[in-house]
């Protein structure tokens, strides 16, 4: 089958981890990819405007499927976005009162949201992944803000997350699904809006069916999108899992894996 749609994450998997890329070889890849009319979509966890910031010459010719799949956006265009009720909102930061994350993000459309009481060092790490940020002296004070609110992303220490993602699956008791994102960072998605729905968004406007993409991930939140490929590679930095749910492992993040992966793919 030809390959039509060609979905990469970011973090852990086209992002070494100094989360940087080979630039140069990866424009000379892009223009292969546009003469072969294929879509070359980021898939990620962060922030559109995080993201775009990668491809500054080049993000008004590709689509993102940011926020895990909660705000699409094409050619530098909304496409789509999910939407959380404030009510379940302001019941799913009550649920986590109990779990005391380390990091508290509630992601909306037009920014991302965190306690004024942040420490600066965390703050700082914080912007990095959602650079359109807003402080509030509480966040339940969300509700008064004119936003949609689709995601939360949450950090805790690095150890014993499957015991957190399941303390979690009770707490919020279907409202949320919480998903790894890697290095103890865990988000919280609305039901059914993952990067596989993002996928399946954009297959439903170009007419391309999931055995036409090809799709690579390291985490968690990749396994969706993962299945949903007819081609899916998991970098072999990637948590077993993840593994487990591609068709094929490929060398790590640090070792330009994926852009050799594509450009066998472009010759195939």
């Amino acid at each position: 089958m030809t390959i039509k749609m060609i979905a990469v994450d970011m973090d852990g998997t086209f992002l070494d981890d100094q989360k940087e890329y080979n630039r140069e070889r990866f424009e000379k890849l892009f223009h292969q990819i546009k003469e072969k009319d294929i879509k070359f979509v980021v898939a990620s966890g962060n922030q559109y405007d995080q993201l775009k910031s990668f491809f500054p010459e080049l993000h008004t010719e590709m689509p993102f499927v940011s926020e895990n799949g909660a705000n699409i956006i094409v050619e530098g265009n909304d496409y789509y976005n999910a939407q959380l009720p404030i009510e379940k909102v302001m019941k799913v930061l009550t649920g986590l009162e109990a779990l005391e994350p380390t990091v508290t993000v509630v992601c909306g459309k037009k920014s991302a949201y965190v306690s004024h009481e942040m420490p600066e060092e965390v703050f700082n790490s914080v912007q990095f992944y959602y650079p359109s940020n807003k402080k509030l002296d509480r966040l339940e004070e969300i509700a008064a803000e004119e936003d949609e609110i689709f995601k939360f992303a949450l950090t805790f220490p690095n150890t014993g997350i499957e015991a957190k993602l399941a303390a979690l699956t009770d707490i919020l008791a279907g409202e949320m699904i919480p998903v790894s994102s890697g290095h103890g960072d865990i988000d919280l998605i609305i039901p059914g809006v993952h990067k596989a729905f993002g996928l399946a968004k954009l297959g439903d406007k170009w007419g391309i069916n999931p055995a036409e993409i090809a799709a690579f991930g390291d985490s968690g939140n990749d396994i969706e999108m993962l299945k949903y490929a007819g081609e899916s590679f998991a970098v072999d930095n990637a948590q077993e899992k993840v593994k487990q749910a591609s068709n094929e492992i490929i060398g790590s993040n640090n070792q330009e894996s994926v852009l050799d992966k594509i450009e066998l793919l472009l010759k195939s």
